[in-house]
């Protein structure tokens, strides 16, 4: 798949509710992920398709999302591209409902994503 196709898949995936699916088929094994902060305590770091998997699982464990619009994608020549989530969310511990809005880049390279990093408005 080429750079055009991974980024739509994403997308699609992610207004369709395909997350998880798309996990193995469009990440590369050796996947890094990088947030802006340590959110969920695994560290801001967090390497291989595995610990995509549990941050994952940590966010449905821990948010029950109200509802999300996710806009892009808007490509980055041959080897990125960017994604915007709008995300209306309530933290299942606290029930503090908050709206967050956050840009996702994705690095490609041999037809999967290498590697995702997400910068957050606050």
């Amino acid at each position: 798949m080429d750079l055009k196709g991974i980024a739509e898949e994403l997308v699609s995936g992610c207004r369709e509710g395909r997350e998880a699916e798309n996990l193995d088929k469009l990440y590369a094994k050796d996947v890094v992920s990088v947030e802006a902060m340590d959110f969920s305590g695994q560290g801001r770091e967090v390497h291989g398709i595995d610990a995509i998997k549990g941050k994952h699982a940590w966010w449905a464990d821990s948010f029950e999302v109200h509802s999300q619009s996710v806009d892009g994608p808007f490509l980055h020549g041959d080897a990125q591209f960017a994604v915007v989530f709008d995300v209306d969310c309530t933290e299942k511990q606290s029930g503090n409902r908050m709206k967050t809005r956050e840009v996702g880049v994705y690095h490609v390279a041999d037809g999967k994503i290498t590697r995702e990093e997400f910068f957050y408005s606050d």
